[in-house]
């Protein structure tokens, strides 16, 4: 088992309203939590990773492949690999993305 205490993760601001912050990952997966300000954007984007997007706290807008979605808390999402998807936050708050395989980009 491999812990991670949030007290010794690093919140990271990468722009566009938004802060990212690793919470927990090995080569198969990783744990992200991103805070969006209100109109906090997430640029539209692929991957070759698979991604859950679960909504904690605010009011999402998620385009992917064309089609407009919008959640909120309790709410998640499933985006397979190289699909365009993007986010606009309507309300500040908090999502939780779960990639696998790991973004070693992000470290």
């Amino acid at each position: 088992m491999k812990k991670t205490l949030y007290t010794e993760t690093k919140l990271e601001d990468f722009g566009d309203g938004k802060k990212r912050r690793i919470l927990s990952y090995n080569e198969e997966m990783m744990l992200v939590e991103v805070t969006f300000d209100q109109g906090g954007i997430g640029a539209a984007h692929s991957h070759p990773h698979r991604q859950i997007s679960y909504v904690q706290s605010g009011l999402f807008a998620f385009t992917c492949e064309g089609k407009e979605h919008t959640v909120g808390p309790g709410d998640s999402l499933l985006f397979e690999a190289d699909v365009v998807h993007s986010v606009k936050c309507l309300q500040e708050g908090v999502v939780l993305d779960f990639f696998t395989p790991c973004r070693q980009d992000f470290l």
